[in-house]
């Protein structure tokens, strides 16, 4: 349905309400799909459309920040960091799974392939500044695309570390569902008590819209999903219990209102609304994925080194 028109004749942008249920929904449908091939029992239909959807999230990602960053009149390498951010996740994953002759994928290991694939692609930042014969400003282009890099499929690789931690087995999806859901909830709680009472700003400058009162529905409704999917899940979330659950609950939930509003910085330098257009009338991925790229590592360190230290 098309949005009415104004008295100008202009169409009126949608409301809050109506942007925040189309982001919510979209997100819905877009982790549906993933957590349904996770879930389907079938395991290399699992995987491909699990490392196909998070490779596709983290270059459409990238691409939207490298046009946030050349809105705002800044240089990037575009062309080279898209490319190596879906190598990394791609061979993150095969790292992962072991699937390359003579690797397994424990963390070490993993953790040694990524830091070797960012020592090489500042290298080549380096060399594709050497062969610039335009630019002029080689700090700035190769900070710009290095922190792109790490900020969308660096910080989204984290979400198949849990799927596929090691000892875990099949139960990694369920933590994959469980920080998705505790991350989203926090989104809902924000936005449902920040709309009914919320009357102190957090930060104007940065989000006219977020309030206090919205940060604290975030704590309590999150923290309320982390005990109820906790109960729910039960052995499938190995070593959770109901204070883990409870600081996780504040954790990923507080994370989660800072990611957003670190997203919001970018958008406002830029002058922009919106992170893209992936969305028409809601948004960019960068929108859907904000709250979720701080959480990830937080949910797999707390996992590595709480949940499941001996």
């Amino acid at each position: 349905m098309p949005e009415p028109a104004s008295a100008s004749g202009t169409v009126a942008p949608p409301s809050k309400a109506k942007v925040f249920v189309r982001r919510l929904s979209s997100t819905l449908v877009l982790w549906g799909i993933v957590l349904g091939a996770l879930f389907s029992g079938h395991r290399l239909i699992s995987d491909v459309v699990f490392v196909g959807v998070l490779a596709l999230l983290g270059v459409v990602g990238l691409i939207e920040f490298y046009g946030l960053v050349e809105k705002e009149g800044m240089v990037c390498f575009k062309g080279w960091g898209v490319f190596a951010g879906a190598m990394l996740i791609v061979g993150t994953f095969l790292h992962l799974e072991g699937w390359l002759p003579g690797l397994h994928g424990t963390p070490s290991r993993v953790n040694d392939f990524e830091v070797i694939f960012l020592i090489l692609f500042v290298l080549g930042l380096c060399f594709l500044q050497f062969l610039s014969k335009s630019n002029t400003k080689g700090i700035l282009a190769i900070s710009t695309t290095l922190f792109g890099l790490m900020y969308v499929p660096w910080l989204l690789n984290f979400v198949q570390k849990i799927y596929l931690f090691s000892g875990l087995g099949d139960d990694g999806k369920f933590y994959v569902l469980y920080f998705i859901l505790v991350t989203k909830f926090s989104d809902t709680g924000a936005y449902a008590v920040g709309s009914l009472i919320g009357k102190h700003k957090m930060i104007p400058r940065v989000s006219p819209g977020k309030t206090w009162e919205g940060f604290g529905g975030a704590i309590v409704v999150s923290t309320g999903a982390s005990l109820l999917f906790a109960h729910l899940a039960g052995p499938h979330l190995p070593g959770m219990t109901w204070y883990h659950a409870v600081i996780l609950g504040i954790i990923l939930s507080t994370s989660a209102v800072v990611g957003d509003l670190i997203e919001s910085i970018f958008k406002r330098e830029a002058g922009v609304k919106d992170s893209g257009s992936f969305f028409p009338g809601i948004g960019g991925i960068l929108d859907l994925l904000d709250s979720l790229l701080f959480n990830a590592p937080i949910m797999y360190l707390y996992l590595r080194h709480v949940l499941t230290r001996p």
